[in-house]
């Protein structure tokens, strides 16, 4: 397991850690109840740095990058970004990412444990290109910051940036001390969040003041366990838990998001473009309403069915402190996807009755 770089200043917060494909995260700091309310009510401060992060240097950089992932990065100026995904030449998904236009370079900011995968991806289809593409993650932490005060947390580092107002654009301040920090808007739930690329040296100095200040506005450090929670309920998919190398972008809902049918040709679109074409998608992820009396709950993979017919399947549960319920993500047949419908849930524990939900959920 690759060690967060932090890994003794969490371990000095009373941090629990976690493994995610490989990579260490901070799984909750002894109260996960407590830093999930923080996202939901306030702020909370996650370490994300295990997350992989390329830059592509170079002329050709943004002509190049356009030819490989499904949204239009040619209109992208400096300081805004886009949500994207890559994709082989049968439309399937190899992962999703973050793309931000820096003033040199295109930041990219996706799941752990992926950059080899994706650089090699990248430097298959270099050939007289001017691309160079480099791996930041050792130089570069990410932190974040989620909840509906996370401005003002942001706010209280002193620092001589402005939080941008609309998602996925960013902005760069250089600190004497600190260096080069890109404040990015990027809510990884249903309400506020930016995210932070720090120098590695300056890393746990701003993880310092930013938990601090999260603790003025009655937020804290927070941990996988409560984002995870935050995502789900906000019915937000995640390559390696909702998708894989065998979803296709339509069937996970990013078509809406992260998918561009007005610009150039890039690996994967004929697929894709097909498939808007000519009809919908087999299979969609959609949100599922668990028993609240279940004795455990499902594990990815367990089958969900209709009328004795197997139509779906399990990708993410959690037990939800907000709506409050067993919640759950997971892919179900078209013909019998639609909010309110009813489906058995098959576990290694029996079967259960479930039904659709529309995303993000709600409290009933």
């Amino acid at each position: 397991m690759t060690s967060l770089s932090l890994h003794e200043f969490h371990e000095s917060l009373d941090a629990r850690f976690t493994s995610v494909n490989g990579a260490e995260f901070v799984e909750h700091y002894g109260d996960a109840l407590a830093e999930h309310r923080a996202l939901r009510e306030s702020t909370g401060v996650i370490d994300l740095s295990s997350r992989s992060r390329l830059c592509l240097t170079g002329a050709d950089r943004v002509r190049f990058l356009n030819g490989q992932v499904t949204n239009d990065v040619k209109i992208l100026a400096p300081g805004r970004g886009c949500y994207a995904a890559l994709v082989n030449a049968k439309g399937k998904m190899q992962t999703d990412l973050f793309i931000h236009c820096l003033a040199d370079e295109l930041l990219l900011d996706f799941e752990p444990g992926l950059a080899p995968a994706v650089a090699s991806r990248f430097e298959k289809f270099i050939i007289a290109d001017d691309v160079q593409v480099v791996d930041v993650a050792p130089h570069y932490g990410l932190l974040s910051v989620q909840g509906p005060r996370a401005s003002e947390a942001l706010s209280k580092l002193g620092l001589s940036i402005e939080p941008p107002t609309q998602s996925l654009y960013s902005a760069a301040a250089n600190d004497a001390m600190l260096g080069e920090i890109i404040c990015a808007n990027v809510p990884r739930g249903a309400s506020a969040g930016f995210d932070l690329f720090v120098p590695t040296p300056a890393l746990a100095a701003v993880a310092d003041k930013l938990i601090a200040a999260a603790k003025e506005l009655g937020g804290r450090a927070v941990g996988w366990r409560a984002l995870e929670t935050l995502r789900i309920e906000a019915g937000l998919p995640r390559f390696g838990a909702d998708m894989d190398e065998t979803t296709l972008p339509g069937e996970a809902g990013l078509d809406v998001r992260a998918v561009s049918y007005s610009k150039g040709c890039y690996i994967g679109q004929e697929v894709i473009a097909r498939i808007r074409t000519y009809g919908q998608v087999a299979r969609a992820l959609r949100g599922l309403r668990l028993p609240s009396d279940l004795p455990a709950l499902p594990q990815h993979g367990d089958k969900l069915f209709r009328d004795g017919k197997e139509v779906g399947f399990i990708t993410s549960a959690v037990r939800s402190p907000t709506i409050p319920a067993n919640i759950a993500l997971g892919y179900v047949r078209r013909e019998c996807n639609q909010p309110g419908t009813p489906l058995t849930l098959r576990t290694a524990a029996g079967e259960f009755p479930v039904s659709i939900a529309p995303l993000p959920f709600v409290e009933k």
